[in-house]
């Protein structure tokens, strides 16, 4: 069974039941989630051993976070403690017309104040097969762009696969680095890569030709002969017909060709938080037990359509309901 470990912040969420507005309710449903965290739940389901590396808060709300990742079937042997906040963020869900809006409180998280030094790497990587993390890592703070670093020199002295996911947000910056100074050391031991031409054009200032297609390739080129340590880079193309329904489409640049899926219509969206997790839950998965990069590719973009129809965080499907997708069963007919 393949061991994949992933670190990064978990967050505590808080949601009106259902479509409700904040204003019309009076109680919040609570789960936690993070992108590695939710990448990592979403592997479990699918039967690996996974292991997420995280800080939480000294107190009953960290030690619950803890229970929920291991209540998915997560190894928190690697779980610090210490400080006590922990970072939340509130969602209103969309729905049709009206679009899904969230809130952040995080600033100053146990999670934020991490510190290079406190995680043995090699120790928690020795039995590993693959790492992830993602940009919102190293946007949280100096510390964790130090760890996030230390982890990935030993997962490359290791041998074990890195990718990373490196969409981030602009605004969680703020402690006196941009992406631009921090993520080049960072993406130079990735192995897979996900991200859109604009994120490279953005951190990497590359400048791209064409429809979105190209500019794509475009970007993934410039990017695996600026880091030839890279051998894949997958984004995917989503078309938002309203909050409720999307679609998706799968797409990589394998440094050979480019391959892209049929898209998958998502009609009724049941939440759309994590489905990028999802996908690069699915990429993982795929790259590890398919040898042709395009059945890897669509396992991973039916993967992210599931997620639209799993409340929370995380993609808790099983292996046979993704495999039954990528096969074109789409009828959602009752199993028994």
């Amino acid at each position: 069974m393949k061991k994949v470990v992933t670190f990064g912040e978990v967050m505590m969420r808080l949601s009106p039941p259902g479509y409700a507005k904040f204003s019309q309710t009076n109680t919040l449903d609570v789960v936690y989630g993070g992108g590695e965290a939710n990448v990592a739940i979403s592997l479990a389901y699918l039967g690996l051993k996974a292991a997420h590396v995280t800080r939480f808060p000294d107190n009953l709300i960290g030690y619950s976070a803890a229970q929920f990742l291991r209540h998915h079937w997560l190894d928190s042997s690697w779980i610090l403690y210490g400080d006590h906040f922990m970072g939340k963020y509130f969602l209103e869900k969309g729905a049709v017309h009206r679009p899904s809006q969230v809130v952040y409180e995080r600033e100053g998280s146990a999670f934020a104040k991490i510190k290079p030094g406190m995680i043995d790497w090699k120790e928690v990587l020795k039995d590993a097969d693959w790492f992830h993390w993602t940009g919102i890592t190293p946007a949280v703070s100096s510390g964790a762009t130090e760890c996030t670093l230390e982890a990935i020199q030993a997962a490359n002295e290791l041998g074990v696969t890195v990718s990373a996911d490196i969409h981030s947000r602009k605004n969680l910056w703020n402690f006196g680095k941009t992406q631009s100074d921090v993520m080049p050391d960072l993406i130079s031991g990735c192995d897979v890569v996900i991200g859109s031409h604009k994120d490279f054009e953005e951190i990497f200032h590359f400048q791209t030709d064409g429809d979105k297609s190209e500019k794509f390739i475009d970007a993934s080129r410039q990017l695996i002969s600026k880091y030839p340590r890279i051998q894949k880079v997958f984004d995917k193309d989503r078309k938002a017909m309203s909050a409720s329904h999307n679609s998706i489409r799968g797409k990589m640049w394998n440094g050979k060709e480019f391959l892209k899926t049929e898209k998958l219509d998502v009609t009724h969206i049941v939440d759309r938080v994590g489905t990028g997790d999802a996908y690069a839950a699915g990429i993982i998965y795929g790259l590890l037990h398919y040898s042709k990069d395009m059945e890897a590719l669509k396992f991973a973009t039916a993967a992210c359509a599931l997620k639209h129809t799993v409340e929370g965080d995380a993609n808790m499907v099983s292996l046979d309901s993704v495999l039954e997708l990528t096969k074109g069963n789409t009828s959602g007919k009752i199993i028994r």
